[in-house]
């Protein structure tokens, strides 16, 4: 006998849905059976472990190239040190100016020359400015004949570079008469942040 309007609950079958997992290597999707499976099948749980002892093999050899170049940078002398930052930043200058003329001459292009006929021409020069041959409002990209056939050209280049960066600018380039020890420290960092500047510089949609 049941009570006015009192209705009896149905039975509810509850069925225990188990989620599944897309397979790390295939389409295919499967039920996991702990956090840690990640693969739906032997042949593809085979790869998956192929795919890490390859990826801890590039990072054996990434610290190895790292040690190796640690090692290096240990014996190599300050004139060298000097050369490899030199070389750095040079490459910097001539692609931040890839779209201007020669500094000097005002002109796009030249006879070719082997290794272009571009450099990263110095207003005062290392020379006799040692302490300036960093310096980015220094350096400019120029025509390798007015850079080494032109002994500079001085004068042309002052008035270039009045027009791109400023008598004020220039006459601070001209007063500067620091002096500087260039350590080990110093140029194995100033190598390692015009890589890391002409790398951005590419990268960043200058070319």
């Amino acid at each position: 006998m049941t009570r006015t309007g009192f209705k009896p609950r149905a039975n509810i079958l509850r069925v225990s849905v188990r989620k599944t997992r897309k397979c790390s290597v295939c389409p295919n999707r499967y039920v996991p059976k702990s956090m840690s499976h990640v693969a739906c099948g032997v042949e593809c749980a085979a790869e998956v472990a192929k795919r890490k002892r390859e990826k801890i093999a590039r990072q054996v050899a990434k610290a190895e190239r790292a040690s190796i170049r640690e090692r290096k940078a240990e014996i190599r002398t300050i004139p060298q040190l000097k050369a490899r930052a030199q070389i750095a930043f040079n490459a910097f200058i001539r692609e931040r100016d890839k779209h201007l003329p020669c500094i000097c001459c005002g002109k796009w292009g030249g006879e070719w020359s082997r290794g272009g006929i571009w450099d990263a021409g110095h207003y005062r020069s290392r020379g006799s400015a040692d302490h300036m041959r960093f310096v980015e409002n220094n350096v400019h990209r120029q025509l390798k004949d007015c850079n080494r056939y032109g002994a500079g050209r001085a004068v042309d280049f002052r008035i270039g570079l009045i027009k791109r960066i400023g008598l004020e600018a220039v006459e601070a380039l001209e007063c500067n008469n620091t002096s500087i020890k260039w350590t080990r420290e110093m140029l194995i960092k100033i190598e390692a942040t015009y890589r890391r500047k002409l790398k951005e510089l590419k990268e960043s949609g200058h070319a």
